[in-house]
């Protein structure tokens, strides 16, 4: 096997890219996995959404709050304080909620991914699943990856709905913005492109999270060090791609769609 950390720059990106492909051709190949591993994918779901509630919830919150602030003193000079529900709702909805969830859980859900599957491949677990015959993507990447898919749309949504009612709690009480007001623009700002696209993004973020983490996990090598490395790549990466996959959503919604 070829070590990534003897390498050029170029060399290693490409192996690092060359390995990651395979990888997700074989997650694709091996989904009908999860239902024979539905007791680790019921597990992961309960790992990512049950214990990631929390943080996602605070994330949603706090956001919420800080758009509305903001873009409650910018509207009031314009004399525009009745928009507010609908730029905080859209806001939300289609960039902050979606994306703010996405960099929480890189942070959590890959770091975990990485870590875990790192020390089972640096104490030859992985090399002894594949002894008896047990293909590793499919028993340690397709739970995870399938509990990504599934539970990353939930709590977005749980970061938008908290976020608009956080903004307009706060556009109520400190910038005297009736909370009907808000309510009634925000409902009626959304159209069915921003649902779309704002529950779609999820989807992508949580395939592309568990497979690049599963993926640095399982190359990773040379001791605590090299678990280490391979956990922040997984986080940055990670983060990265949340990134760049939010800006082609966002160029293609307004060219195409």
């Amino acid at each position: 096997m070829i070590n990534a950390g003897q390498l050029n720059p170029v060399e290693s990106f490409l192996l690092t890219l060359q390995n990651y492909t395979l990888n997700s051709i074989e997650i694709f190949k091996g989904l009908k996995a999860a239902v024979r591993y539905r007791k680790e994918t019921l597990q992961e779901m309960y790992l990512i959404g049950a214990q990631s509630f929390p943080i996602v919830f605070l994330g949603g919150l706090f956001v919420g709050i800080i758009m509305s602030i903001e873009i409650g003193y910018r509207f009031e000079t314009f004399g525009a304080k009745t928009m507010v529900g609908r730029a905080v709702a859209l806001g939300m909805v289609r960039e902050l909620g979606p994306v703010i969830t996405g960099l929480l859980l890189a942070a959590r859900t890959g770091a975990k991914n990485a870590t875990e599957i790192g020390a089972m491949q640096l104490s030859e677990q992985v090399d002894a699943l594949k002894a008896f015959g047990v293909n590793p993507i499919h028993k340690l990447v397709v739970p995870r990856t399938v509990a990504s898919l599934i539970m990353f749309l939930p709590l977005t949504l749980i970061a938008d709905l908290v976020g608009i009612v956080a903004g307009m709690i706060v556009s109520d009480l400190w910038m005297n913005n009736d909370a009907s007001f808000f309510w009634h623009s925000a409902i009626y700002g959304l159209q069915m492109k921003d649902l779309f696209v704002g529950f779609l993004k999820p989807v992508f973020f949580g395939f592309f999270i568990a497979s690049i983490s599963c993926s640095y996990g399982l190359a990773t090598s040379g001791g605590n060090r090299g678990l280490g490395r391979a956990t922040i790549n997984a986080v940055v990466v990670s983060s990265v791609v949340i990134l760049a996959v939010d800006f082609i959503f966002t160029k293609v919604v307004w060219e195409v769609l």
